[in-house]
């Protein structure tokens, strides 16, 4: 009888032992790919003329493409951070400030990930950064992303990931300056065609620019494709969540670095195969601080109560198409701290701001309004050698709207809209100025609808632990040390 009920038992365990594997091994893998400064609205699915983006195109057909996506800072180390955290940049000291660092007390979710079972990895390639991670590597063990492997398929050989729920974060130093100048024109892309965003002059200079531009996001899209293939010959696809996306706006002036969509909204689609409703074009705002809580929930990971991003898996799941989630997902808000070194020395800051953005209005607070927005355009008058605009990233657009900044009135709007100094506040109707390119904020016929912006931005911010909400003239940002080199440079 004894032996009859120790063999029940262990029956009963191994069996129970097997449901649980198969439950743990049914959970979901996720490939997460991040370019490097790809912003929206380019890639053939939002309608964008003259690209060529193939892969990314069919992950919306077979998958949901968000319309509003939206990182919580255009500028590469806090965007990272954010994702890294699902937490706000603001939320996270030196990590708020690019060429910096991410404070040890801030845990990545990809760990949380690993802790719970799933083999995780990353390229070799950019995925964090730029700045140091040696003292949180030293807490954490390793890098937020684990383990670098050359290829998505190095990290499927070398790892147990094929027989393992895992996680892969995909990076990639595309589309990310400097271009080889021409490169577009010259594989056939029709600078004719090319998405020209109106604060832009419309000359042939810009166009080849953004068309050198296209030819990196082209090829990024290829390297998505090389990892789709390798899902689809495994046979790993359908049950692998894949986010395709950029960390911020792209390098041009008035895009990364700034708070219009041309800066802080980006590409943003997720395929889960025949886990969700594919072929979904969904107007739910999201933000980069909302992908880490979306994951652990997706993989069955209990989120962190200190993040403050949150779960958008309820609109994955939904059905239909447009706004999902009205209640929650109808607005959005993000903002900047020190991106390099640009303004006047001995000032080592950056050029503070935050942004509320709905359907149909966005508004911006500058908080020091006397400072230059891209850096001052004054050479030897900056901190680092040759400084030039230098929050602005150096190039063929960069130089020609500031070489003609007086030819006419179309230029002299160019030069303003991207490098001349901006009041407190700026605020856009959406409906009538798509393209941001008007500030109402000092019209009488917008002061309800300013004083009611100016209270969304300043209610959201305090729930979201933003020093700022508290105390405007807050300058903590602006001592933590800055890594890099500097930025736009003088040609």
């Amino acid at each position: 009888m004894k032996t009859h009920v120790l063999f029940l038992f262990f029956l009963m365990t191994a069996i129970t032992l097997a449901f649980g594997q198969a439950s743990e091994d049914s959970r979901p893998n996720i490939v997460f790919c991040l370019a490097d400064d790809w912003g929206w609205p380019h890639a053939g699915a939002y309608g964008a003329p003259g690209i060529k983006t193939p892969s990314f195109d069919r992950l919306a057909k077979e998958g949901v493409l968000f319309h509003q996506a939206y990182v919580s800072s255009p500028s590469c180390t806090p965007s990272r951070n954010a994702f890294i955290t699902g937490k706000y940049h603001w939320e996270l000291g030196s990590g708020a400030n690019l060429w910096s660092t991410l404070p040890v007390e801030h845990q990545s979710f990809i760990h949380l990930l690993a802790d719970e079972g799933y083999v995780t990895g990353r390229t070799e390639a950019k995925t964090w950064g730029p700045g140091n991670l040696d003292e949180w590597t030293a807490e954490h063990g390793a890098h937020p992303g684990n383990a670098a492997y050359q290829t998505f398929g190095e990290f499927l050989d070398k790892t147990a990931a094929k027989e393992n729920p895992f996680f892969f974060w995909l990076g990639s130093a595309d589309p990310h300056r400097p271009y080889e100048e021409g490169i577009g024109q010259k594989s056939g892309i029709d600078v004719s065609k090319v998405h020209m965003f109106k604060h832009y002059p419309d000359v042939t200079t810009v166009r080849s620019d953004v068309a050198d531009y296209y030819w990196e996001v082209q090829r990024w899209d290829q390297l998505v494709g090389s990892v789709i293939d390798e899902l689809e010959a495994q046979d790993l696809l359908d049950n692998t969540i894949i986010i395709v996306t950029g960390d911020h706006g792209m390098p041009f002036p008035r895009g990364k670095g700034n708070l219009y969509d041309s800066g802080v909204r980006v590409p943003f689609v997720v395929y889960w195969g025949s886990h969700i409703q594919s072929g979904r074009h969904v107007e739910d705002f999201v933000s980069f601080a909302d992908i880490a809580p979306t994951v652990l929930e997706a993989a069955g990971v209990k989120v962190p109560e200190e993040m403050t991003g949150k779960s958008f898996l309820n609109v994955l799941n939904a059905e239909k198409s447009g706004l999902v989630d009205p209640e929650n997902r109808s607005e959005v808000v993000f903002g900047r701290e020190r991106h390099v070194p640009a303004q006047e020395k001995p000032n080592m800051g950056g050029y503070p701001s935050r942004g509320y953005r709905n359907d149909e209005f966005l508004y911006i607070r500058n908080y020091q309004p006397s400072l230059w927005p891209a850096g001052t355009g004054q050479l030897g008058a900056t901190n680092y050698p040759n400084q030039w605009y230098a929050d602005c990233d150096g190039g063929p657009t960069k130089d020609y709207i500031v070489d003609h900044k007086e030819k006419d009135l179309e230029h002299i709007f160019a030069y303003q809209l991207c490098f001349a100094k901006r009041p407190a506040e700026e605020l856009y109707d959406l409906r009538n100025d798509p393209d941001q390119l008007v500030n109402v904020a000092a019209q009488a016929d917008y002061a309800e609808t300013l004083e009611s912006m100016r209270e969304k931005l300043q209610q959201k911010l305090l729930k979201l632990n933003d020093p700022r909400a508290k105390d405007p003239d807050y300058d903590g940002f602006d001592h933590h040390p800055y890594l890099g080199g500097g930025g736009g440079k003088k040609p």
